[in-house]
């Protein structure tokens, strides 16, 4: 009889680590499934920062094109109107520039000071998977 009950015994025993054998292969499927799903979404992430990034580059240096253009035609312009004093105007005009650069280089530094994050996404899934894997645990725990 007593072999019987010990037969049973390393029978359930078997089971059980059978059970947790499988238990760890789907949790480690999970894990990778998840971790891949979140490579694949920061490669996304990443691909759409990048196009942004050269867009905005394209439209800056378009910009300063034409306002570089426009602001030479505009002082020309000003220096034919006003020619018997064509060296005030200039020098108003380049005090006038020099002054409007310098606040926009201060923005600029501003802006470059304080970046908006830019994986925001990526991170917020992340921390929410840790979050479910962290109830998941105490779950588990709170059941054996």
């Amino acid at each position: 009889m007593t072999q019987t009950v010990g037969g049973e015994e390393a029978s359930a025993h078997n089971v059980r680590a059978a059970g947790l054998l499988a238990t760890l292969k789907n949790i480690a499927a999970t894990l990778l499934t998840t971790g891949r799903t979140r490579l694949e979404l920061l490669s996304n992430e990443i691909e759409e920062q990048k196009l942004r990034a050269v867009r905005m580059l394209l439209m800056a240096q378009a910009m300063l094109f034409c306002f570089g253009v426009g602001i030479l035609l505009s002082v020309a312009l000003l220096t034919l109107l006003f020619w018997e004093h064509n060296s005030i105007v200039i020098g108003a005009c380049a005090a006038f520039f020099l002054i409007a650069g310098v606040l926009f280089c201060r923005a600029f530094l501003s802006t470059t000071q304080s970046p908006q994050p830019v994986f925001t996404a990526s991170l917020s899934e992340l921390e929410e998977d840790i979050r479910q894997l962290k109830a998941a645990m105490r779950n588990e725990s709170s059941t054996d």
